[in-house]
């Protein structure tokens, strides 16, 4: 579970809260109302699987092959956005070019493991589209580090990985969220036993090639190849 650190700050006011509550009774917040499903799972660090944080997922379809999700570290109102994920099928994966696919992850361990689940979603149901996301990959970049106590988004956004075989999640992580839930790993995985994976098998080019992958920043010349005689674009 989430260490939750204090976000630096006065207090939400008064006055802040009656505009809020104006500004909502007329604004459509399209996007957000299309969010229709709460997926909990876990994710790592790309350069270093010892990093692993519960992950809250807050999706909507754009169409039958992809999906976008706000990830929080918790589904309280006072969770933290820390990332966000791209879902896309199998179908849609296969067209990326070879250097874009190491970024993508599949979801195939996650969903038939049983780890992957909808909190408060009776399993027959939550079954049903559970089996079409075991045939998905997806692409996860996190910019609030909360694992380490950070209070406010701090360094530069991460590449997240996830779960792809047996002992890898570490059992305390597991168990709360068993706990909390009321899951049982091991019992779904059983249940989800029938699902069928990736149809092409999972790419070997996909969970960065089963090596670490790092965010780098880099300064660069930032003409933007406009020629040697343009005039320097800077930003300050």
């Amino acid at each position: 579970m989430s260490t939750h650190p204090q976000v630096p700050g006065e207090p939400t006011k008064t006055g802040t809260t009656v505009l809020e509550t104006a500004t909502a009774a007329v604004q459509k917040f399209g996007p957000i109302n299309v969010i229709h499903q709460h997926l909990c799972a876990f994710h790592f660090y790309g350069h270093d699987m010892t990093r692993q944080v519960e992950a809250h997922h807050f999706c909507g379809h754009q169409n039958e092959d992809m999906r976008q999700c706000l990830i929080y570290d918790g589904p309280e109102a006072d969770s933290r956005l820390i990332g966000l994920e791209y879902i896309i099928t199998e179908k849609l994966f296969m067209t990326l070019p070879d250097s874009e696919k190491r970024l993508w992850h599949s979801h195939e361990y996650e969903v038939k493991s049983g780890v992957l689940f909808l909190p408060g979603v009776p399993g027959p149901i939550q079954r049903q589209d559970l089996a079409k996301v075991a045939q998905t990959y997806g692409k996860t970049i996190h910019f609030w580090q909360v694992d380490r106590g950070d209070n406010l988004p701090l360094g530069l956004p991460q590449i997240m990985m996830a779960l792809t075989r047996d002992g890898q999640l570490y059992t305390h992580l597991a168990s709360d969220v068993e706990n909390r839930y009321k899951m049982n790993f091991d019992k779904e995985r059983e249940n989800r036993a029938y699902m069928k994976g990736l149809e092409h098998g999972i790419h070997p080019l996909a969970n960065a090639q089963g090596k670490g992958l790092w965010t780098e920043l880099r300064e660069v010349d930032c003409n933007g190849g406009a020629g040697a005689h343009a005039p320097p674009r800077v930003f300050v």
